[in-house]
């Protein structure tokens, strides 16, 4: 039987690239070498491609230290187009914008090839954070209230003015970003100013919400038109909230509860919701989403990753794991779900008679 052949898409023009570095040697090193034929891509933060020469055990990290500091021997700059190029699949394996927000999708779907994760559209709308919130809302599930604030009208709202509607303290975030980059829980004036102005270093748009009181929890989500949900994970964090730095750079920065300190019911009902959402945004493929879980019950939407973090210790694959399904098998379904999709989507007329 002959090897899949597989691109795997690294890094990205993102404030995740860093993450995205992480979780593409989790992937590489997991990947079953005896159905895949690998083939690296490893795109810059200025958006250029290289294809990489790889050995068996793979630390991206270091590779890129490496050409970073001159020594490009591994790296053969490339387009998509050549990159691509008798590829069968591809796996992006990138964080944040240029990843997550519908652009390597596009590339992909230029390049007709099949691709792990969800598609342009769900993609884009999953990354922003406020058309994904007014999706949700429209679906009939709860979010948390929240404001919109573009950087040609940052005076638009007052500190008094949002804190009297969303009361205090709220959360400043980019629409566009992930794993928290730049965002601000906020609690004074001064605090509000710093804090947009943070938040647009990372998008032309920002969103202010009120603050949710519950347990933080997660249900990650796989499937194309029959997605199925894992079990239910729970951030404890042990500071204000979960920073960046909680995420990536603070070992004590949370517990990560699987399962989460719910019951049986609390986790059916949140695993419905999650599916809920999943296809109310129209994603396929996988997705974590995030709730708060009030003490009344209520289940209260936060957002969607679209490719979360996936390191052999990141929730996603951890919630899988705890749900029967190992790392390695996890990815082969990912993999199996992306080439189903292609073969679905090639079967529709593109010639109208």
């Amino acid at each position: 039987m002959s090897k899949l052949k597989l691109a795997v898409l690294a890094g990205g023009k993102s404030a995740e690239h860093t993450i995205a570095l992480r979780s593409t040697s989790s992937i590489l090193n997991n990947l079953d070498k005896s159905k895949y034929e690998i083939s690296l891509i490893y795109i810059d933060r200025q958006s250029t491609w290289y294809t990489v020469d790889i050995s068996e055990n793979v630390d991206i990290e270091s590779l890129e230290k490496t050409f970073l500091k001159g020594d490009s021997s591994l790296f053969t700059k490339t387009d998509p187009t050549e990159a691509l190029k008798d590829q069968e699949a591809a796996f992006p394996v990138i964080h944040g914008t240029y990843g997550e927000d519908g652009i390597v999708q596009g590339v992909l779907r230029d390049q007709d090839i099949a691709f792990v994760g969800c598609d342009v559209l769900g993609s884009a709308v999953g990354m922003d954070k406020e058309l994904c919130k007014r999706i949700v809302r429209e679906a009939g599930i709860d979010i948390a209230d929240f404001v919109t604030l573009y950087s040609n009208r940052k005076d638009q709202f007052t500190y008094k003015e949002v804190t009297d509607k969303l009361g205090s303290p709220v959360f400043v975030k980019p629409s566009n970003a992930g794993s928290s980059v730049g965002v601000h829980k906020v609690e004074s004036e001064g605090e509000f100013k710093t804090a947009i102005e943070d938040a647009f270093r990372y998008d032309k748009k920002i969103i202010i919400e009120e603050a949710v009181i519950g347990q933080e929890i997660e249900c990650a989500v796989l499937g194309n038109e029959d997605p199925k949900a894992s079990t239910i994970g729970e951030i404890v964090p042990t500071k204000d909230f979960y920073s960046y730095d909680a995420k990536y750079i603070d070992g004590d920065g949370a517990d990560l509860l699987i399962p989460a300190n719910l019951n049986d019911d609390q986790m059916q009902s949140v695993k419905e919701v999650a599916i809920k959402v999943f296809t109310s945004l129209c994603c396929e493929g996988l997705s974590r989403v995030d709730f708060f879980y009030k003490s009344d019950g209520t289940i209260v939407f936060n957002e969607i990753n679209t490719f979360p973090g996936f390191t052999n210790i990141s929730m996603y694959p951890s919630l899988w794991q705890d749900s029967g399904m190992p790392y390695n098998e996890l990815l082969d379904a990912l993999i199996s779900l992306a080439l189903e999709r292609k073969k679905r989507d090639d079967s529709l007329s593109v010639d109208y008679r």
